[in-house]
């Protein structure tokens, strides 16, 4: 597989003097395979480059498919100056998350809105299809790829591009599930090691693979100021990597308050992080116009798991969401955050209300505080799981302590996700969303 990266910004596009070496556009990557299938990964501003260099190019009509990781603004707003949907030869696919409140194509057409663009979508003479996607394995073009949802307070994707003998991962705007990230057995670090589970999900998913192109928008200094705004630090990146096995990795979703002399220390920084723990892994910031080749080296394939069932975005709203929690503003918090989804939300304020409520209706998830009065939240789990009727209920575990003994604790009594207090209300439900989708669609795609 060749590689090339049109934009390498997060947030915003920060065109000027200080951002020439890795460029100031943002997130748009170029994948290409032996065969002839060509990806692009996300549609930034970077997207309109790229289509002007798809254009030039020989091979037409030009068919590719585009997988955006979500459709917040930055990873979008290149769609409609991609000049390859204004010839009507070409096929262009759009591939991205289920389950946000409208559809690709309406999200996709908001932005160019006659008010906002003098060409609305419906005019673009291309042939443009949508598909959304949930978690799990699909066949594109003959390439296998592979969907996980990522931790970012909107619905968003991770791909897995498996071809060619080789393996490609793409995680932007993806941030820790938890800080407690393992550091006690560097010896044999490993996946195993990582204490939250959702971390753990996060290595399995780029096992192996020969490049990884990871979001690094903050330093470990910037990141507590910055925490649950949906990003990682190189530190994590270069960790998580490392205990995934991963070849390369590549960072990228530069904040637009690095410069170009800042990102090439992040870089240094970077790559010493790696060379202190003995990390056999190369490290480096993406740029635009960065070319790489993921060679082949019998790359170790993930097992096929169902993709989500294409039922729409409705098979995750509206579900029945029991709130446990002795404080009634947390309760009221997290009731208008998933009430927001369409969700009917019951609460209880202790333990006991809890297995009360449950026993009188069963809901569909249960957000349980860990430090309760009466009855603590890891007694109410482990009630839960001893009983075959709630034994698989999904349980999103939420506390204010994030050390990795509380954090193991809570997966080791049954725990379906940890999320640590104070969070915002879009990232509890991502979360939420992300749990009620992977419960449809059965078991985790990565576990083997």
């Amino acid at each position: 597989m060749r590689v090339r990266f049109w934009g390498t910004r997060g947030s915003i596009a920060t065109p000027g003097p200080g951002t020439v070496r890795f460029g100031g556009n943002t997130s748009c990557v170029e994948v290409t395979t032996d065969g002839g299938a060509c990806f692009i990964l996300d549609c930034g501003t970077g997207a309109r480059e790229l289509g002007a260099a798809l254009m030039a190019r020989p091979h037409r009509p030009i068919t590719a498919t585009i997988l955006l990781s979500h459709t917040h603004w930055d990873h979008i707003q290149g769609f409609p100056f991609f000049v390859p949907l204004f010839d009507a030869g070409n096929r262009i696919t759009v591939c991205g998350p289920e389950g946000s409140a409208h559809s690709l194509r309406e999200v996709l057409s908001g932005q160019m809105e006659f008010t906002y663009f003098p060409v609305e979508i419906g005019q673009l003479p291309a042939t443009i299809s949508f598909r959304e996607l949930g978690e799990g394995t699909h066949e594109m073009n003959g390439v296998r790829i592979i969907a996980q949802y990522l931790h970012h307070p909107a619905m968003t994707l991770g791909y897995r591009i498996e071809a060619d003998d080789a393996v490609l991962v793409y995680l932007c705007d993806h941030e820790p599930f938890s800080e407690a990230f393992s550091h006690d057995n560097r010896a044999h670090f490993g996946a195993e090691y990582i204490a939250h589970e959702g971390d753990r999900r996060h290595a399995r998913f780029m096992a192996g693979a020969g490049l990884v192109i990871h979001d690094a928008q903050y330093t470990p200094e910037e990141y507590p100021s910055k925490k649950n705004w949906g990003h990682s630090t190189y530190e994590y990146a270069v960790d998580v990597a490392a205990a995934a096995g991963v070849r390369a990795l590549a960072l990228t979703h530069h904040d637009p308050a690095h410069d170009d002399a800042f990102i090439a220390e992040v870089e240094d920084r970077a790559r010493a992080y790696a060379k202190q723990f003995g990390y056999a892994i190369q490290v480096c910031c993406a740029y635009e116009g960065l070319d790489l080749v993921v060679e082949p080296h019998g790359a170790r394939h993930l097992p096929d798991a169902p993709p989500a069932p294409q039922s729409g975005r409705d098979a995750i709203r509206g579900n029945r969401i029991l709130v446990v929690d002795d404080d009634p503003d947390q309760r009221t918090l997290a009731n208008l955050a998933l009430s927001q989804d369409g969700h009917v939300v019951v609460e209880a304020a202790n333990g006991p209300e809890a297995l009360a409520s449950i026993d009188a209706a069963m809901p569909d998830l249960v957000i349980l505080d860990l430090l309760m009065p009466k009855q603590g939240g890891l007694e109410v789990l482990k009630i839960l799981r001893s009983r075959p009727a709630t034994a698989t209920l999904p349980v999103v575990v939420v506390t204010g302590m994030d050390d990795e003994k509380t954090t193991r604790a809570g997966f080791e009594f049954g725990a379906t996700d940890f999320l640590t207090k104070p969070f915002s209300l879009p990232q509890l439900a991502a979360r939420v969303r992300a749990c009620l989708a992977r419960t449809g669609n059965g078991d985790d795609p990565t576990v083997r």
